[in-house]
C-alpha cells in the first residue's frame, strides 16, 4: 500500500475511487514504459532460468492501466510505487509469482479491480498473496483502529500460509519509508513509529537484516531527526580513522588466511545509526564510549573453514570470551547462522569479527526470502527444512485465529515482534522466549506438564521467584512437584509468552465451575479496583452477552474472557448509550459538527468546561456536568463518588463527549506501589514512554513501610483501553507491587 497517494485509498476517511478507471489489459506495444518492464525481467533472468515472465508482463500492464489516474503526494505517478516494490523483490531474487503480486499489490485496495478478477487472470497463488496484503476498508470496521487490527490479523494469518505475503508487505513499507519526505510531519511521525513497532521487528524475526536496519534507520530519522543527524555527523567525523583501522584488520586477516590457503572474502561491517543510538541510551553513554564501532566480516565456503578461521582469529588477537556466540552450532529460530567473536586489536581497541559461509550470509541478509532464491534443488517451495524453520511463526499465529482482531494483534506482537531473550536448559539447549519472560514461560515451552507441575526455579543454580524476568544466556532449571499440582491464576498476570498463557487457560477450563466462579469474582474485583471504575454486575453481564452472573464469572475464572476486555465493553456501551442519571433529562445532540475533544453541554459547545480532578474522566466513560460558581461546568465520571453523594441535584447538568474522529488525551492519576531500589523510577518512566504516553506530573509520596516506595503520576490517556494496557506494562516492571488508577478521594468538594 502506498502511504503517499494523491488519490487516497479506501482505508482513508476521504476515500474515493475514479469511476473512469477500468480493468483493461493493455498490449505491450501500447505501453510507453515497456522498456522498464523488460529491464525488470532482464534482471530476473540472471537468477531465474525458467521462461515464466509472461505473468509479470501481464501484471505490469494491468497495474499500469489501473493506477494511471493516481498521483503520489510527491507528484510522481502512483504506478512507480508498485514498480519499485517489485524491484526490491527482484533484489532479493524472488520468484515470478511474488514479483507479479508486488506489481498488483495495490490494485484491489485502490482501484475498481476485484480479487475475483485477479484470481481469474493470474491464478489462485498470486490472488492469495495480493489478498493477504490488501487492507480492510474502513467501511468494514467500526473505527480506523479496528480496521488496522483486522488488517494486521489478516496479514499475519496469510503470512502463516505463505510467507511471501509479508515479504511484499515489508518491501511496500520500505519503499514508502524511502519516500516519506512528501508526507506531512505528523504523518511522518505516525508512520515511522508504526514501522519501528511492527515492521522492523517483523523483519528481524524473519531474519531479513537488509530490511531491518534500513527500516530502523529511516524510522529513527523521522522520529528523532536531531539525534539522528548528531550521531551521523559524529560518525562522519570519525569515519576516516575508523576505516583506516578496519582496513589494517582486513589486511592482517587476509594475510593469515592466505597463509593457510583459505579462500575468503573479508569486508568491513557497517554500524547503523539506530542500533548505536539504542546502545547509547541503554548504557547511558556517549558515542565516544561505544567501543564496538569496529567490525569485520569473513565469508568462506564451508562450515569447517568457519571454525578454522575462528581459531586463526583467536590465535592472532586476544579474544573477549564473554562476547563469543556460536550461532552455527545453535542457529536462531529466524534461520540465522554465524560465528560472532570480539578480539582486542593493537591500540587496545575491541573489534567484532563475524564468520560465516556464503550461504549463511545469504540467509542472514534475506532470511526466509532466501528460500525462493535460485540454487540447486530449484523449485522445491515446500522443503522440510524450510517448514521446520517456520514452525515457530505458524505456531505463534495459528493458535490465535479465534481471538478478536485487537487481542490477536496484541498477542502476536508479544510473541513474534517483541525482542527475544535466549536462555539455556541445564543440558545446553537454547530456548528463545519473548523478552521479559519468566521461569513459567520457560517451563511451558519445555512441555505443558512441566508448566503445570512447576513449583519453583533455579537460574544459574540460584533460586529465583517465578515472576523473575529471565536474561540472555542464563541457565534455567525448573523445579516440579511429583504429583499433578496445576498452575496458579496469578501466573496469567506475569507470563509473557502466548503458549504459556494458552496452557494455563486450558487447565482452568477443565476445573469445576464453582472454583472458576470464585476465581472470576476475585479477578474482576481486582481489575475494577485497578481501573477505578464501578459498573454493576447487570451492566457487565449485558455488555459481554452473558446469560447470568455465574456464566460471566466462570468465563473470567477459566480465562475465556479477560477482566480488562469485559470492563472495556461496559465502558464502550455506556459511551454509546449516553445514559444520564435518572434525575437528568436527556437532550438532543448538536445540529452542527463538533470539534473533536469538545464537551457538549445540553447540546451547546460554547460553554466553558474543565475536567474534574477527583475522578479524571476518560473517553468514552459516561460523564455528567456540575455547575460551579464562576468556574463554568466541571465534568465528572457518572459514577464519581462526589456526584453520587451530591445533595444539590439541580446543579448537575447533562454533558457528553464531542466528536471523537481524532485522538484526544486526558489526564489520569495513577498510583504505583513498589519495592524501592536504584533505577526503579527510571524503569517505570521508560515503561510509560514505551507506550507512547506522556507524563504530565509526577510525585514520590512518603511510605511508612520500610523498603517500599510510592509514586503518584498523572499521565495523558486516550482511552480506558490504553489505560489498562499501560497498567499491565507497569505491573510487569520488576519490583512493582501494584499499579492502579488513583480512585476518587472520598469527601472531596465537588467542582
Amino acid at each position: 500500500m502506498d502511504l503517499a497517494p494523491h488519490m487516497p485509498s479506501s482505508f482513508n476517511d476521504d476515500a474515493t475511487h475514479s469511476e473512469s478507471t477500468k480493468y483493461i489489459t493493455a498490449t505491450p506495444a501500447s505501453s510507453p514504459l515497456v522498456h522498464e518492464s523488460e529491464a525488470l525481467i532482464s534482471r530476473m533472468r540472471t537468477y531465474w532460468p525458467l521462461d515464466e515472465f509472461q505473468l509479470i508482463e501481464r501484471a505490469w500492464d494491468v497495474a499500469k492501466v489501473a493506477h494511471a489516474p493516481q498521483i503520489r503526494k510527491s507528484g510522481e505517478p502512483y504506478f512507480l510505487h508498485p514498480v519499485q516494490v517489485a524491484h526490491i523483490l527482484v533484489d532479493m531474487k524472488l520468484d515470478p509469482e511474488s514479483v507479479a503480486a508486488a506489481l498488483l499489490h495495490d490494485v484491489v485496495e485502490d482501484t475498481p479491480i476485484t480479487l475475483e478478477q485477479i484470481r481469474a487472470d493470474f491464478g489462485r497463488e498470486v490472488a492469495h498473496i495480493v489478498d493477504g496484503v490488501t487492507k480492510l476498508s474502513k467501511l468494514e470496521a467500526k473505527s480506523i483502529e479496528e480496521a488496522q487490527a483486522i488488517t494486521y490479523r489478516k496479514m499475519f494469518i496469510a503470512m502463516a500460509d505463505d510467507p511471501r505475503v509479508v515479504l511484499i508487505k515489508l518491501a511496500d513499507r520500505l519503499h514508502n519509508m524511502r519516500t516519506l519526505g512528501a508526507m506531512r510531519p505528523d504523518k511522518q511521525q505516525r508512520i515511522a513509529r508504526e514501522t519501528l513497532e511492527v515492521y522492523a521487528p517483523l523483519a528481524h524475526r524473519l531474519g531479513i537484516w537488509q530490511f531491518k536496519w534500513e527500516l530502523e534507520d529511516l524510522s529513527f530519522r523521522y522520529i528523532n531527526p536531531e539525534k539522528y543527524s548528531e550521531i551521523g555527523r559524529q560518525l562522519n567525523l570519525r569515519r576516516e580513522t575508523r576505516e583506516r583501522i578496519v582496513q589494517r584488520v582486513i589486511a592482517r586477516l587476509k594475510q593469515i588466511l592466505d597463509r593457510d590457503n583459505i579462500k575468503a572474502e573479508v569486508t568491513g561491517r557497517p554500524k547503523h545509526i539506530y542500533s548505536i543510538a539504542r546502545k547509547m541510551e541503554r548504557k547511558s553513554v556517549s558515542l565516544d564510549q561505544i567501543y564496538d564501532q569496529l567490525a569485520v566480516r569473513v565469508m568462506v565456503n564451508s562450515v569447517d573453514e568457519c571454525y578454522r578461521v575462528l581459531g586463526l582469529v583467536h590465535s592472532t588477537w586476544i579474544p573477549i570470551m564473554s562476547e563469543f556466540d556460536d550461532y552455527i552450532a545453535v542457529p536462531k529460530e529466524s534461520m540465522y547462522r554465524s560465528l560472532h567473536t570480539t578480539v582486542v586489536i593493537p591500540g587496545e581497541q575491541p573489534c567484532e569479527v563475524q564468520i560465516r559461509t556464503y550461504e549463511m550470509h545469504e540467509v542472514s541478509e534475506y532470511g526466509i526470502a532466501a528460500h525462493w532464491r535460485y540454487k540447486e534443488g530449484f523449485g522445491n517451495k515446500h522443503d522440510q527444512s524450510f517448514e521446520t524453520k517456520l514452525a515457530w511463526l505458524r505456531s505463534a499465529i495459528n493458535g490465535q485465529r479465534d481471538l478478536d482482531p485487537t487481542e490477536f494483534f496484541e498477542t502476536v506482537k508479544e510473541d513474534v515482534l517483541r525482542d527475544q531473550v535466549f536462555v539455556l536448559t541445564p543440558k545446553g539447549k537454547i530456548i528463545d522466549l519473548p523478552k521479559g519472560s519468566t521461569p513459567i514461560d520457560f517451563a511451558y515451552r519445555i512441555h505443558s506438564e512441566v508448566g503445570n507441575r512447576c513449583i519453583g526455579a533455579r537460574v544459574n543454580n540460584k533460586p529465583v521467584p517465578l515472576y523473575y524476568q529471565l536474561q540472555h544466556g542464563e541457565i534455567v532449571d525448573v523445579v516440579t512437584s511429583k504429583v499433578p499440582r496445576g498452575p496458579s491464576r496469578d501466573w496469567l498476570e506475569y507470563v509473557k509468552s502466548n503458549g504459556a498463557r494458552t496452557h494455563i487457560k486450558r487447565w482452568f477450563r477443565r476445573q469445576e465451575n464453582d472454583v472458576n466462579i470464585s476465581a472470576g469474582r476475585e479477578l474482576i474485583d481486582k481489575e475494577l479496583k485497578r481501573l477505578g471504575v464501578r459498573p454493576t454486575m447487570e451492566e457487565l453481564i449485558r455488555a459481554n452477552a452473558m446469560k447470568n452472573s455465574e456464566d460471566f464469572l466462570a468465563a473470567i475464572g477459566n480465562g475465556d474472557l479477560s477482566p480488562r476486555q469485559a470492563i472495556q465493553r461496559v465502558i464502550s456501551d455506556k459511551g454509546a448509550e449516553e445514559e444520564p442519571l435518572a434525575a437528568i433529562p436527556t437532550i438532543a445532540p448538536p445540529s452542527k459538527p463538533v470539534k473533536p475533544g469538545t464537551i457538549i453541554v445540553r447540546g451547546e459547545t460554547d460553554v466553558y468546561t474543565r475536567i474534574a480532578h477527583c475522578c479524571n474522566p476518560v473517553y468514552p466513560e459516561a460523564v455528567i456536568g456540575y455547575t460551579t460558581r464562576g468556574h463554568g461546568i466541571t465534568v465528572h465520571r457518572m459514577d464519581c463518588h462526589n456526584v453520587l453523594h451530591e445533595r444539590n441535584r439541580e446543579r448537575l447538568i447533562d454533558v457528553d463527549w464531542g466528536g471523537t474522529t481524532e485522538k484526544q488525551s486526558y489526564p489520569v492519576p495513577i498510583r504505583i506501589e513498589a519495592w524501592d531500589r536504584v533505577g526503579l523510577w527510571r524503569d517505570v518512566t521508560n515503561a510509560i514512554a514505551d507506550g507512547n504516553i506522556n507524563i504530565q506530573a509526577v510525585q514520590q509520596l512518603d511510605n511508612k513501610h520500610h523498603g517500599r516506595a510510592t509514586l503518584l503520576a498523572t499521565i495523558r490517556i486516550e482511552s480506558i483501553d490504553q489505560l489498562s494496557r499501560i497498567l499491565d506494562k507497569l505491573n510487569r516492571v520488576k519490583d512493582v507491587i501494584e499499579a492502579r488508577r488513583e480512585n476518587t478521594v472520598a469527601g472531596t468538594m465537588i467542582g
